[in-house]
């Protein structure tokens, strides 16, 4: 199941005009902010928008998890906003329990990591009702 979603996420696409990212890394990501094949190292820091969500993440090797925020960068609510890691060796962190977010709110997000076996990650926020967040797409709640 999660190999099914693993590709799922990889094959879905965001709204168009959801640019804006700031990659603290330098890149890796493809312009609809899907993850590319380049991760970031563990003292790297993901800082990108996506679907108008910003996701400020940072690994924490103190507590094996993690950690930052996710922020509605609209002027619009943005529906079931959720965040997911992938780790070098394949697991899925997440996605985070979806909640909307109203213009301007920022959320923290913490993402335990159960094991130490990765040397990179990448991550992404995703928004609206489907399973993989199709740009702005809102739907009934599941």
């Amino acid at each position: 199941m999660a190999a099914l979603i693993a590709a799922l996420l990889f094959g879905c696409s965001s709204e168009p005009g959801s640019g804006g990212h700031d990659h603290e890394h330098g890149g890796g990501h493809d312009e609809e902010g899907e993850e590319s094949g380049v991760e970031l190292a563990l003292d790297e820091r993901y800082d990108a928008v996506r679907n108008g969500a910003r996701l400020v993440l940072a690994y924490d090797a103190a507590s094996n998890a993690f950690t930052g925020t996710v922020e509605n960068t609209t002027d619009r609510t943005l529906e079931r906003v959720r965040v997911e890691v992938h780790l070098s060796n394949g697991r899925e962190l997440g996605p985070t329990a979806p909640g909307d977010l109203a213009p301007g709110e920022k959320r923290n997000v913490t993402l335990a990591a159960e094991s130490k076996d990765f040397d990179a990650w990448t991550a992404h926020p995703e928004v609206g009702s489907g399973e993989h967040g199709h740009g702005g797409e809102h739907g009934g709640g599941d």
